[in-house]
């Protein structure tokens, strides 16, 4: 099974590129192939409305100048992707945001071909900061939109909380990193017919 990780952090080895990280590390260790993408800090165009991909229908944007069509086909390929994003006036960055509009608008015009298939969102905040962030529920609004699978999560959705200490992720935010990636490897298992143990750290509670 192949896991696609979207980092839309410019910020290039920051929160958001490191728990992803703990994630895909996670999913190697159950058999998965990863990869990680970085949009951050690139120019993704936003939509256009142009409707070019409802008359085509061929997962094909119209807009060819950016890396969308070539990041879109991994997000067809992929079993599970993790989309990934700091907060930035309590949601995603503008490169997230071109990427959920353009991806949804594709899923929309040829007939949902991200069905059935795992999205989780991660974002980072500082401690103090933990109000509501509307960049995790941007994510998973393009998740549902696409009838797409959303895995639970515990006490902190999905590292919703990142904390610093001496330049080290904290044991509770790894701890959370590496069951998010447990409860997409046994939802890839579901998925494909293998049925897996539920992640022994639900099982624990």
């Amino acid at each position: 099974m192949f896991a696609l990780a979207i980092n839309a952090s410019p910020r290039r080895l920051g929160e958001t590129e490191r728990l992803l990280g703990l994630v895909l590390d996670t999913l190697k260790e159950c058999g998965w192939q990863t990869t990680m993408v970085q949009i951050g800090g690139e120019h993704l165009s936003k939509c256009r409305r142009c409707r070019r991909c409802a008359l085509t229908r061929d997962n094909h944007c119209s807009i060819t100048h950016d890396r969308f069509n070539s990041i879109y086909s991994q997000m067809l390929e992929c079993d599970a992707m993790i989309l990934g994003s700091p907060t930035l006036f309590s949601d995603v960055t503008v490169e997230m945001d071109a990427l959920l509009e353009r991806t949804n608008a594709m899923s929309q015009a040829n007939e949902h071909p991200l069905m059935a298939k795992i999205g989780a969102a991660v974002v980072p905040l500082r401690p103090g900061r933990l109000t509501h962030t509307y960049a995790f529920d941007t994510i998973n609004h393009m998740f549902h939109m696409s009838s797409m699978i959303i895995p639970g999560s515990l006490y902190r959705d999905k590292g919703v909380w990142y904390e610093k200490s001496e330049g080290h992720i904290s044991r509770e935010v790894q701890r959370d990193m590496r069951q998010l990636g447990e409860a997409i490897d046994w939802l890839g298992k579901l998925v494909h017919g293998n049925q897996g143990n539920y992640p022994a750290y639900y099982l624990s509670q």
